[in-house]
């Protein structure tokens, strides 16, 4: 089990969302603008519902701090849901049920139908409600403060776009090269957060707003592919000798936990699979000046047997279409088992750049555990010490 825990709770109409970190360690500086600011950029992106227009979601941090530092005990936050107003009828606590008609035609590629039958509901908004993607937002508030920690090891996190339907973008960072990347990792987030499909290629730009305007003439939905770096990582997080310790393995549990996401690679996985290992495997070299070894590509995406490498950390997730579709799948009412035309329920045509966002905070989170796990101690200071003493004996390697 990680030293680091974290739990979300709310609905995507109740008053609010909940989330709890545990393992933080004391006198962390946690600024909660910051957190703010990530929330923010959840929210962007072409393509997004009308749900974005009424939430303007901003974090209260309840326990866990004291005048912006940490205190090493649970962190817990809320973000509250103001459409919550326009549903405490319908989603209301306690009473009686009012009369209200329940949802009994599930969609395609939800919840809905599997979540009723386990849960025994007859009205699956009590299922769609939990399963929704509302529910990362809070995942990327607990991120938010997860990668403040990892800032103060000068560790960073970006994303962008790379794929919607047939369009790809130029840019990789799986096969980019490692000696002179031509974007800096450092301004990935800044370039990409001005795009508004946060693509970094200026002609696939174009051509992922003319797939989601098709789709929305359409009534349809997009998909797509993003991939998250994380940089300036130590050498040996992670470990090769069990399987739930392999870093990997975590990143992978982790993003195909985000709704609607399908598939994760790290590095140039799928890619690399259709090659020869004399074309994959990344060649090793040392620099005499810096002392220390490097590499001239990362299509490993800086992990190798389940141990970050000092490469940036590469992840690659695919994203299926929202489910969610204005022109309705076929579909069996529930409760008369005859065919109906599937419940529809607001949604966006497309939120693939919010998913790259919330993959930043996924990532977070994972690598924060890892770093805890191997540097841990009770106190910021006591982690940070020992940070700095392990990359001394790396570089004495």
């Amino acid at each position: 089990m990680s030293t680091l825990r974290y739990f979300t709770s709310g609905e995507s109409h109740g008053q609010g969302l909940v989330g709890l970190l545990e393992g933080m360690p004391a006198n962390v500086e946690i600024s909660s603008e910051k957190i703010n600011q990530q929330l923010h950029r959840r929210q962007q992106g072409y393509g997004r519902g009308r749900r974005m227009k009424i939430e303007t979601d901003r974090v209260r941090i309840f326990t866990g701090m004291r005048f912006g530092k940490t205190l090493g005990s649970p962190i817990s936050l809320l973000v509250e849901n103001k459409d919550w107003k326009n549903w405490q009828r319908r989603m209301a606590v306690e009473g009686e049920n009012p009369d209200v008609k329940p949802a009994v035609v599930p969609r395609p590629g939800h919840a809905d139908l599997a979540g009723a039958i386990k849960y025994d509901q007859q009205d699956f908004r009590n299922i769609l409600e939990r399963a929704s993607a509302r529910e990362t937002t809070m995942r990327v508030a607990l991120g938010a403060v997860a990668r403040q920690f990892l800032a103060h090891f000068g560790i960073g996190i970006a994303s962008h776009v790379v794929q919607m339907v047939d369009v790809r973008s130029r840019y990789s960072l799986a096969t980019f090269d490692a000696e002179k990347p031509e974007i800096p990792l450092e301004e990935i987030n800044e370039k990409a957060d001005a795009s508004p499909v946060r693509c970094l290629d200026p002609e696939a730009e174009k051509g992922m707003i003319a797939c989601i305007d098709h789709a929305k003439a359409e009534r349809d939905t997009v998909g797509g592919i993003f991939e998250v770096v994380a940089y300036n990582l130590p050498v040996g997080l992670g470990s090769h000798v069990h399987w739930d310790r392999k870093l990997d393995g975590q990143i992978a549990a982790a993003m195909m936990s985000i709704q609607a996401m399908k598939a994760v690679e790290i590095g140039d996985g799928i890619g690399g699979a259709c090659r020869y290992g004399s074309q994959v495997h990344d060649g090793i070299y040392y620099n005499e000046e810096q002392k220390q070894y490097y590499r001239k590509k990362n299509t490993a995406g800086g992990l190798e047997g389940g141990i970050t490498n000092g490469m940036p950390l590469v992840v690659r997730v695919a994203m299926k279409p929202i489910a969610t579709i204005m022109r309705p799948l076929d579909s069996v009412n529930m409760q008369t088992k005859e065919y109906a035309p599937a419940h529809k329920e607001r949604s966006d045509v497309c939120a693939v750049p919010a998913a790259a966002v919330i993959g930043e905070a996924m990532l977070a989170l994972v690598l924060a555990g890892t770093m805890l796990d191997k540097f841990g101690g009770d106190s910021f200071p006591e982690i940070k010490k020992r940070f700095d003493d392990w990359q001394a004996y790396v570089r004495d390697c």
